[in-house]
């Protein structure tokens, strides 16, 4: 096996210990490290739950003295910074390790560079660049939000084969079959939040949470509600206080309020030109309040005005063989295009049977803010 292919091999295993951090960590990114020595792996770790330990710390505290001489395969570029912790950068120093690899050079601005620059002046040997495009994917979110100011918007859509998301009445149970259903839980505990409309939280009174066994997370579940409406027996507002809810308005309220005795925080944002919250300031907000993955579950809309704004990042589209027809409700409002030239471009990135149902992932084409939304 040669370096190059040794390299991508491990980078792969640290991007795949990466993945189990991912929903768990903002506002810090999901890293994933793996400390290799002889062809064996001496330590492993990644991000923790609210972002510390970094995954070097992790990876470098499991290994202990067989860290020194070793290759560390870092899935972004260590930290140089003294935070919470001291720079991960320094501590690899004084491990002893030999080598860096890194996946991604940390767009951040306390990092760009300084960490791998200050692991080279130390005498380390240091590359980076391996399976850049993976990790790209995996912490675009985070990349998203350094380069953008913003987080990375997926929409979840579950639909029939011509779209649909309901009947005209407004029925939905169930579109799609048990194992979909699992999936798109298992979706919302990779992202930081889930985000509705009011209009899908006054008619399905949802919990938005991740209800897979054996699966425990703090979910942020975010409503945008012009006019406040989200009622304060709801099941949103009565289980704030184990898991956020965000509630975005138009009607001028302060930050920081209240829906009723619920522990609910209000943010108000200015109107786009429907009178709903303008989805590039709930953006805005969301970004600095330190998030870098949402999931965006409905409804029709709330899908519409991201794509217009041009927010939509991802689709994770579930499909089930059956047919609704055009007085349905479709999973995605008007978008008011003239040409179809207009429309904005995906990229299909994986097709997989879900039970009787199909998943399609697709990725936008266009990029936003310097970092490819992925």
């Amino acid at each position: 096996m040669t370096d190059g292919a040794a390299d991508r091999r491990w980078m792969t295993a640290a991007l795949d210990i990466g993945r189990r951090g991912l929903g768990t960590t903002a506002p810090n990114p999901s890293v994933g490290c793996v400390l290799v020595k002889e062809g064996r792996v001496v330590g492993r770790g990644w991000t923790q739950p609210g972002g510390r330990p970094h995954a070097e710390a992790e990876a470098l505290g499991r290994a202990g003295a067989e860290a020194r001489g070793a290759t560390a395969y870092v899935t972004l570029e260590p930290c140089a910074h003294h935070g919470r912790t001291p720079p991960c950068a320094e501590a690899l120093i004084g491990a002893g390790v030999a080598r860096v690899v890194a996946a991604l050079e940390d767009p951040d601005s306390r990092v760009a560079g300084s960490g791998l620059a200050r692991l080279a002046a130390a005498g380390i040997a240091v590359e980076s660049g391996v399976c850049a495009d993976i990790a790209v994917c995996d912490l675009g979110g985070y990349l998203m939000r350094q380069c953008a100011g913003r987080p990375r918007f997926s929409l979840k859509l579950a639909t029939s084969l011509d779209g649909r998301i309901a009947t005209a009445g407004g029925d939905s149970r169930w579109i799609t079959g048990t194992l979909a259903r699992a999936r798109g839980h298992a979706l919302r505990a990779s992202h930081d939040a889930v985000l509705i409309g009011i209009g899908t939280a006054l008619a399905d009174d949802p919990m938005l949470t991740c209800r897979l066994p054996g699966v425990r997370r703090q979910t942020f579940r975010i409503v945008l509600d012009s006019q406040a409406r989200l009622p304060a027996d709801s099941r949103l507002a009565q289980t704030a206080a184990e898991h956020p809810v965000w509630q975005f308005t138009t009607a001028g309220e302060a930050a920081g309020d209240t829906t009723g005795e619920a522990p609910v925080r209000r943010f108000s944002v200015a109107a786009d030109s429907t009178g709903r919250p303008d989805p590039e300031a709930v953006a805005a907000a969301l970004g600095a309040e330190g998030l870098n993955d949402v999931l965006v579950e409905g409804g029709g809309q709330v899908a519409a005005s991201l794509m217009r704004a041009g927010l939509a990042d991802r689709l994770y589209w579930f499909r089930a063989g059956l047919v609704l027809g055009g007085d349905a409700r479709p999973a995605v409002g008007a978008l008011g295009l003239d040409r179809v030239a207009d429309a904005g471009g995906w990229r299909l990135r994986s097709r997989k049977p879900c039970g009787a149902d199909l998943l399609e992932t697709w990725h936008c084409e266009r990029e936003a803010g310097g970092s490819p939304a992925q």
